[in-house]
Order: structure tokens, then C-alpha cells, then sequence
């Protein structure tokens, strides 16, 4: 697909390619805890998705057209191939990746969602609308923000997640990401655009929180279809942001993932399914 957007990124390291992509209201930032380990093995890219973190904005967020985006900042740092990881948003990226591009896409790695559409329009839209009614020509400062939200947003970790959207401008303080266009594609963003494709071949690795519903019986019935060769596992006890939640038991097993002489492991689902993760991006 034409018109791609050219993705704010930042790189560090040599070796195999390996992409980060963040979720809704996220940034490539999000990942470097994650990433910076892996820098002495891979060439490792932290892109922003477009209408995100310092990447311009656009209209449109079809996954297809995202995906574009990703092969032609792939283009752009000269990499014929590369490791996908992405979480929830980010992960319906990857998996779009591998469904349009896959001669491009080494193994991907796609963290707590499926190809499936999801509806949390409630969910979202009330976080949107909150961001929207911030004064932010009224605050002097981050605290004064989380304090002007906690009505609307109680979880102070959710706040404090999407608070790094809030930044300095002349006139103030200004939401670095397009409310107004979020709000508009919900639809798009939560929705998936490639049931009928053709399954994929590439090695994936489906790896969700046990403690979230992200990944539930139908999700797993969709991953089998369009991914007949990927494994899913669960890491229990976790939820919807599971890089975060146990950075540790997911460095280790995307460390294995990536090392392309061990065998993805048949599929197994050790999870239950009692609850969502936190802080809240369903996409």
C-alpha cells in the first residue's frame, strides 16, 4: 500500500534486525527496558506507529497500512528481513506483517492479543474523552493533570501511562497524540481487516498473560487459522501487558524465541482467564 507514513525511530546495535511495536497510546519507548539487553546481539529499531510518540500524524490506521509503514522503515535502514515483536496494537502490526509481507519477517513474537476484532469502544472512548476535556492550557504540571483526571481515570497507573502523551508547547502543555483522530478510528484500531488472508507460515510465537482475556478460546481458534504454525503460551498470573508485569520470565523466553536454532515448542495454554491486566490497552 501506498502512502506510508515515515516513523519516528530510534536504533542501537548490530547484528539480525529486531522491531519493537507498542501499543495503543504507547510509544517505541515503552519497549527499551525490554530492548536495551538485546542491543548486543540484533540491531535493535523502537519505532513510534503512526499518530504516536514523535511519528506524524494520519487519519488512517488500517493495519495494512501501519504494516507498510514498518517494511518501508525497514527499507529505510537497509534491513531485507527482520524479528517482529508487538504488543496488543503493535501486535496486530506484526501479525499484519506476516500475513502481507511475510518474505519480510523473520519470526514474529505477538504479545497478549489475536487476529480478532475486539470491542471495548466504552473502554476507550471514555479515556478519550477525558484526555479531551483536560485544560491543558489550565496546568502548570504533570501532577496537576493526574490529579484533574483521577475522576474519570481512577488507576493511577493508567493515568500515569498515558500522561506521557503530555507535553510541554509554547502555549503550555499540549497531547503529543491525535485524540480526535484516535477517537475516530476506534473502530479500525480494535477491528482486524485480514481475516480472510491467506495463513501464514512464518515462526510466531503467541505469548499472552494468563491473568488476561485478550487471548481467549476464540482468539486461540483465530491464531490457529491464520497462524497453523505458531505456538501459544501463557505466562500465569499476568495480565494484558505482560513485557511489563514479568519483564523477567518474558526477556527469557523472547531470548529463546530468537535464537533461530531452537525449536518453537508445540502449542501449549497454561493460562486461566480470569480478568484483564493493567494498565488498560485493548486494541
Amino acid at each position: 500500500m501506498s502512502d506510508t507514513v515515515a516513523l519516528a525511530c530510534s536504533t542501537a546495535g548490530t547484528g539480525p534486525a529486531l522491531i519493537f511495536l507498542h501499543g495503543l497510546y504507547g510509544s517505541g519507548n515503552n519497549w527499551r527496558g525490554i530492548a536495551r539487553p538485546l542491543e548486543a546481539s540484533h540491531h535493535v529499531l523502537l519505532p513510534d506507529l503512526r499518530s504516536h510518540g514523535g511519528s506524524p500524524q494520519h487519519p488512517d490506521m488500517d493495519y495494512r497500512r501501519m504494516a507498510a509503514d514498518v517494511i518501508a522503515l525497514m527499507d529505510r535502514h537497509d534491513c531485507a528481513t527482520a524479528r517482529i515483536v508487538g504488543h496488543s496494537m503493535g501486535g496486530k502490526v506484526a501479525m499484519a506483517m506476516a500475513l502481507c509481507s511475510p518474505e519480510r519477517v523473520d519470526r514474529a513474537l505477538v504479545v497478549d492479543i489475536a487476529p480478532v476484532a475486539y470491542d471495548h469502544s466504552a473502554e476507550h472512548g471514555g479515556i478519550i474523552a477525558a484526555l479531551q476535556q483536560l485544560d491543558t492550557r489550565a496546568i502548570r504540571n504533570r501532577d496537576e493533570a493526574d490529579a484533574a483526571l483521577a475522576a474519570a481515570i481512577p488507576h493511577p497507573q493508567v493515568r500515569q501511562f498515558l500522561l506521557t502523551n503530555l507535553q510541554r508547547s509554547d502555549a503550555g502543555w499540549d497531547w503529543r497524540i491525535p485524540l480526535a483522530i484516535l477517537a475516530d478510528q476506534l473502530p479500525v484500531i480494535q477491528g482486524w481487516p485480514l481475516a480472510d488472508r491467506p495463513a501464514s507460515t512464518v515462526p510466531a510465537l503467541f505469548l499472552h498473560g494468563g491473568a488476561s482475556d485478550y487471548v481467549d478460546a476464540e482468539g486461540r481458534r483465530a491464531i490457529a487459522r491464520q497462524f497453523p504454525q505458531a505456538a501459544i503460551e501463557a505466562i500465569a498470573g499476568v495480565g494484558h501487558w505482560v513485557h511489563a508485569e514479568a519483564p523477567k520470565p518474558f526477556a527469557a523466553r523472547l531470548q529463546q524465541f530468537l535464537d533461530p536454532n531452537h525449536p518453537n515448542p508445540p502449542n501449549q495454554d497454561q493460562g486461566q482467564h480470569h480478568g484483564r491486566g493493567f494498565p488498560t490497552e485493548r486494541a
